[in-house]
């Protein structure tokens, strides 16, 4: 059986070190690769608390790329380094899955026609939880039903882009059945500047950031007599392991820049 060799950039961070565990435990994936700015010279296995592994964390991600010759880059780092790592991956053909938000949609079309001239695929996922996905195909199913709808994140307070791109994808999925609608009052006024939260194709999207909170979304759908709300809750960041695994080797199907998880899934 020939395995997926895998690098993983931001290893050392916390999803990071879940997807080398992920793909240390996966007999069908050969981790080839670690890059973190933060620690090297140390064992990836070591450095997520397994046993050696013999692959050692660099600092240098275009070199490991070189060195290793994987076949897919799983990059959950940044959303400063987010689009100049998908382009190194691209350039060495190397099928990048990231995990990191901080991508326009310019980005995207830009990436994609890459990936088509290299006859790789790639993946650009705000969100791998198999849960996520379902709650955000179930709201773009009830928005053509209940098109008044408002979107809350919750996130912790180290969180570095609001809103989230899981409730970005989330929103530009229900506009996809839903025409553009201005909501609420039409003379409303905000007496504290954005205190109705963020506006998007007329409703309105809310971040919360505290300590204490790990990642959670709520769509909030009202109509007269009635509301429904769908909410998916991450406790863990394992729960994301297994799509990220489903994505490592979906990715070596298809040409062209993916952008969604839900792509991946049936």
């Amino acid at each position: 059986m020939t395995r997926i060799k895998v690098a993983v950039a931001g290893a050392s961070g916390r999803m990071g070190r879940e997807v080398v565990k992920m793909v240390l435990g996966d007999p069908e994936l050969e981790l080839v690769a670690a890059v973190a700015r933060s620690t090297t010279n140390m064992d990836a296995g070591r450095l997520v608390g397994l046993e050696p592994c013999g692959v050692q964390v660099t600092n240098d991600l275009e070199l490991a790329l070189v060195e290793s010759k994987p076949d897919v880059l799983v990059d959950f780092t940044t959303p400063q380094s987010a689009v100049v790592n998908t382009r190194l991956a691209i350039k060495h053909k190397v099928r990048p899955v990231m995990g990191t938000t901080g991508f326009t949609p310019e980005d995207i079309e830009e990436l994609d026609k890459q990936c088509k001239a290299e006859g790789i695929g790639g993946l650009i996922a705000p969100n791998f939880s198999i849960g996520a996905i379902l709650m955000m195909k179930f709201a773009a199913q009830a928005a053509k039903y209940m098109p008044h709808v408002e979107i809350i994140e919750y996130h912790g307070d180290q969180k570095l882009d609001a809103p989230s791109g899981t409730s970005v994808k989330t929103a530009e999925l229900i506009s996809e059945v839903r025409e553009e609608l201005r909501q609420g009052n039409p003379k409303e006024e905000e007496t504290i500047e954005g205190a109705r939260g963020g506006y998007y194709q007329g409703f309105r999207i809310h971040s919360v950031r505290l300590p204490g909170i790990f990642a959670q979304q709520e769509v909030i759908f009202g109509a007269f007599g009635q509301t429904l709300k769908i909410r998916h809750d991450s406790y863990d960041r394992a729960g994301y392991m297994p799509g990220v695994n489903v994505a490592v080797k979906k990715v070596m199907e298809y040409a062209g820049m993916v952008y969604g998880f839900e792509h991946f899934i049936d």
